[in-house]
C-alpha cells in the first residue's frame, strides 16, 4: 500500500521545499542550493522537482465537491540537468524528508516517482552522491561500473549512477550546474 502522494513542485510548494531542506539537513546549504537551481534555466527541470504528502485516506473533498487543499508536503527530490563529458544527464540532489516522517517511506516513494518521471521526460542517465547502502534499492550502481567519474575525488561506493532507459551510461566526466559550487 502506497501511504504518500507524489507529485511535481508547484509554486506555492516552494516555501514547503525549503522548509524541508532546512530541517533535513545540518546547514541552509541544501536549501540555497534549491533556491540557486531553481532560478538558473540551465539546470532546472520543469517538472522534474517532486514533492510528497500522506495519502488522506478517504481522499478529503469540501461539500461543494471540490477537493480540499492538498496534504502537506513533508518530502521533496530534485533532478537538475549535469552533463557527462558533454551528454546531458540528470544529478539528483538534494533529497531531503522531514525528520518525523524519516522511516515511513516518503523519500523512497518520492525518489522512485521522480526517477519515473525522468524516464518518461525522456532522460537517459542519473547520478548521485549518496549514502551507500540507501540508493541501490532504486537501481543505482558505483558510476565507476560505467566509466562514470565524479568531478572531484569522491569515495567510488557513494558516487552513483543508474541508466533510465537500459542503455548504458555515456562515459566520462560529470559536470554539474554551477550551483553546486564543484568546479
Amino acid at each position: 500500500m502506497n501511504n504518500w502522494q507524489c507529485r511535481p513542485e508547484t509554486p506555492e510548494d516552494i516555501p514547503a521545499v525549503r522548509r524541508i531542506n532546512l530541517a533535513a539537513f545540518e546547514t541552509a546549504g541544501e536549501a540555497d542550493l534549491v533556491d540557486a537551481l531553481r532560478q538558473d534555466p540551465a539546470a532546472w527541470l520543469p517538472g522534474l522537482s517532486y514533492v510528497a504528502g500522506p495519502v488522506a485516506e478517504p481522499p478529503v473533498t469540501e461539500p461543494s465537491g471540490t477537493p480540499a487543499a492538498p496534504a502537506p508536503v513533508v518530502a521533496h527530490a530534485l533532478l537538475t540537468r549535469c552533463h557527462i563529458s558533454g551528454e546531458p544527464a540528470v544529478a539528483l540532489a538534494p533529497c531531503a524528508v522531514l525528520p518525523e516522517y524519516h522511516r515511513q517511506g516518503a523519500g523512497s516513494a518520492v525518489i522512485r516517482a521522480l526517477l519515473d518521471a525522468a524516464r518518461a521526460a525522456g532522460e537517459r542517465t542519473a547520478v548521485v552522491l549518496g549514502h551507500p547502502p540507501y540508493y541501490p534499492r532504486f537501481g543505482f550502481e558505483p558510476a565507476s561500473r560505467f566509466g562514470v567519474l565524479p568531478p572531484q575525488e569522491w569515495p567510488d561506493e557513494a558516487f552513483l549512477a543508474l541508466s533510465l532507459d537500459g542503455s548504458t551510461p555515456p562515459r566520462g566526466t560529470v559536470r554539474y550546474a554551477e550551483a553546486f559550487g564543484i568546479a
